[in-house]
């Protein structure tokens, strides 16, 4: 990036601090966050601009008085060392980043091949990421849900919120989680002890904060009826939960855990901008031929991402190569380790990309 633009950067964060300690600005909780987001993006950037400079100053300073006492030679040679440091990492902070980094997100976990086996792990990933976003301080709430016979999910959907603005949100962690998810164990419908394989999907996509849905409202069917709780159970005494479909796509979404039908209509016409966004943009990719990954749409054992071997203990994701033996852990929540390859994989990618 060239100084006029590292200029703007810097501009730009001096004014986001002054309107972030404006009071006015904090009477709308949505602008407020998103001046927050920003500014938590560009902190980073602005301290290591600082600490580049101050350390140059200090290098001119030991080159000059390296020249009347050697035993400065050395210090400037840490220095020297120190910059090439903060270059790099500047460098690592310029990449164009995600957009949606700062994003909250809509999960949807569905169950595949393998039956009620597959419905009952579909039931532990949700779990699994309702941990992780407890140990993180994050909001999560199930939208909807459609059980199977032994307490598992045949279908679920879930939202994940951030509770404060950072630069890296929800999206940053979770959105490489999308794909088949292969499970081989020894199922509970199994009673010879051998050990079966199926999967389920995940699809996530990023939630817009301000939605101003943009759908032509003939495009949609919107279909009423009662909340059920777990077997079916009616939990509401009137028609509150709703399911749009979206006829051109065929997407369907459904929410009943609003209190109201008005409210469940608000929440799912979002979920539904949230997806018809996400669809848009990988035609766009595609059309570009942008390398960016793709979530898989099938749930089909051969497509998968990441393998959860509970013989071994073991979990494997197919994209980096990782693998760890405390599935255990990472069942519990403790998802930072894989996900953190795949994070750490991306961004060198991304430098591969941007050095070529």
């Amino acid at each position: 990036m060239d100084s006029s633009s590292l200029k703007g950067l810097l501009e730009e964060h001096a004014q986001l601090e002054e309107q972030l300690a404006d009071p006015s600005v904090h009477a709308d909780q949505a602008r407020a966050r998103k001046l927050g987001r920003r500014y938590a993006e560009l902190s980073p950037v602005v301290k290591t601009v600082r600490e580049l400079d101050t350390a140059r100053d200090d290098l001119e300073t030991a080159k000059e008085l390296a020249a009347e006492d050697a035993a400065f030679a050395a210090e400037a040679e840490e220095i020297s060392a120190k910059i090439s440091v903060l270059e790099a990492k500047l460098t690592e902070l310029l990449l164009p980043r995600d957009p949606y980094d700062g994003s909250d997100v809509v999960m949807e976990i569905k169950s595949g091949e393998g039956g009620e086996e597959s419905a009952l792990f579909a039931g532990d990933l949700l779990r699994m990421y309702l941990r992780y976003a407890e140990r993180h301080g994050w909001k999560a709430e199930v939208l909807d849900s459609v059980d199977s016979d032994l307490g598992g999910f045949k279908d679920v959907t879930v939202s994940i919120k951030s509770r404060s603005a950072e630069a890296d949100g929800v999206w940053a962690r979770l959105k490489f989680e999308g794909g088949v998810h292969r499970v081989q164990r020894v199922p509970a419908t199994e009673s010879q002890g051998r050990i079966h394989t199926s999967a389920s999907g995940v699809l996530i996509y990023p939630e817009p904060e301000d939605v101003e849905v943009e759908i032509d409202p003939n495009d949609l069917r919107i279909d009423v009826y009662r909340s059920s709780g777990p077997g079916g159970q009616s939990v509401n005494t009137t028609d509150s939960a709703v399911r749009i479909t979206h006829i051109p796509t065929g997407v369907v979404v459904s929410c009943q855990n609003e209190k109201s039908q008005i409210q469940n209509r608000a929440r799912a016409l979002q979920v539904l901008q949230a997806r018809l966004q996400a669809i848009a943009e990988e035609e766009a990719a595609a059309k570009a031929s942008d390398a960016r990954r793709s979530q898989v749409r099938t749930v089909d054992r051969s497509e998968r991402v990441r393998t959860y071997n509970f013989a071994e203990n073991r979990i494997a994701d197919h994209r980096v190569n990782y693998k760890a033996y405390n599935l255990d852990q990472v069942l519990d929540g403790d998802l930072d380790g894989v996900l953190d390859a795949l994070i750490t994989a991306d961004r060198e990618e991304r430098l591969a990309a941007h050095a070529g």
